[in-house]
Order: C-alpha cells, then sequence, then structure tokens
C-alpha cells in the first residue's frame, strides 16, 4: 500500500491515538485527516465513509475499517511482518483474542459505567458482560500479575497488550482506575515502546496546533 491508500481520520484526542499508536508498531506507510469535533464528523464526505461519524475511521485503498479493536486487528493481520498478532494456529491466538476482546469489551463498558456513575445491582450482574466494576479489576490484576516480564500472550508484545495498555493509561489518566502497581508498571512497558513515543509526540503536536 502506499501512503495514499492509508487514511487515518482521527481527533488527537480520541481513541484515534490507539490507531496512530498502531500504525507506528506495523510501521505502514499512512496519511491523516484530522477532524474537530462536531460538525467536521458530520460533513457528508465524512459521513459517505463512516454514516455514524466517528473517529478513528481508516481507509486502506477502497475499504473502510471502523471500531478501534477492528482497525488494531485488521492492521495486526494485514501487517504479519510486525510480528503484532499470534499467527493462526500458534497456541497464543487463544489468549490474543480473549484480552484483547476483555480489553475492547468487558474493561471498557465498566469503566465507561463508572464514569458515567451506573452501578449495576448485585442481582442484575449476571445481565452485564463485566460482572462488577471489582471483579473486572480483579480478572485484570490476577493476569498482570502472572506476566512477569512477559505480556499477555507470551513472550511478545501483541495488539492486545497495546489496546488494554491505552485503556488502563487513560482510565488512571482520568481517575477511574486506581493507579496501583501491577496496572502503572505494565502501561508504563507498553509505552516505553518507541512507536508508542513516536505516536504520542505527534498527537500531542496536533492537539497543541489545534
Amino acid at each position: 500500500m502506499t501512503t495514499d491508500e492509508l487514511v487515518l481520520y482521527t481527533n488527537p484526542q480520541s481513541r484515534g491515538r490507539i490507531v496512530r499508536w498502531m500504525l507506528e508498531e506495523v510501521g505502514a506507510p499512512y496519511r491523516v485527516e484530522v477532524l474537530g469535533w462536531g460538525a467536521p464528523m458530520r460533513r457528508e464526505d465524512f459521513l459517505a465513509i463512516n454514516p455514524m461519524g466517528k473517529v478513528p475511521t481508516l481507509v486502506a485503498g477502497g475499504q473502510v475499517i471502523t471500531e478501534t479493536p477492528a482497525i488494531c486487528a485488521w492492521l495486526a493481520d494485514t501487517y504479519p511482518q510486525s510480528r503484532l498478532a499470534p499467527p493462526p494456529g500458534d497456541p497464543g491466538r487463544a489468549a490474543y483474542y480473549r484480552w484483547l476482546f476483555y480489553a475492547a469489551g468487558p474493561v471498557e463498558a465498566a469503566c465507561t459505567d463508572r464514569t458515567l456513575g451506573v452501578t449495576v445491582p448485585p442481582d442484575k450482574r449476571a445481565m452485564c458482560g463485566y460482572g462488577s466494576f471489582e471483579e473486572m479489576l480483579d480478572v485484570l490484576d490476577d493476569a498482570l500479575s502472572v506476566t512477569g516480564a512477559d505480556w499477555l500472550c507470551g513472550p511478545s508484545f501483541s495488539v492486545a497488550d497495546l489496546y488494554l495498555a491505552s485503556q488502563l493509561g487513560f482510565m488512571i489518566q482520568f481517575k477511574v482506575i486506581p493507579p496501583c502497581p501491577v496496572f502503572t508498571e505494565f502501561v508504563a512497558r507498553a509505552q516505553g515502546r518507541p512507536a508508542f513515543q513516536r505516536a504520542a509526540a505527534l498527537d500531542d503536536a496536533a492537539v497543541e496546533a489545534g
């Protein structure tokens, strides 16, 4: 693909930061279209690409990929040389799917409910995907406590780590998730990667530029 064929529609204060990090990890050339909140995302030309009028949205050739975890998973599979996903048939693929979608599903849902002040009554917890906020945190604590110097799927960093570290970083920053050492150490290891540093610098510069 050429730069013109891989286009990220984003806002530097959105989940687009996750996709930018992913793009830097895979090393694919890409072009960025920054959209402001509100009217710019409701333009007819952008709605023709993503009827939801939301970012991030990735256009690859004639393909449109939306939803942050889907974009990240697509990039990992499209650029297998990046080694950001265990290949099909690899024993680590199961853990990869498990933790990527746990981060994108139960973790995000639990944090959104906590942010909005939604408390699920004990007798209704079986109806939601995460049980309780505390149970969700316990699952993450247990998973990250046994990784040691490894990552969620073994010795290699993957999209699952990238996505979970992004979620934890955001939620610790906004005081939704407590900054316990097992979480902060995992985030710091992930954010120490050169690709994260490049992506963050680019997005921070875009924020300053307005």
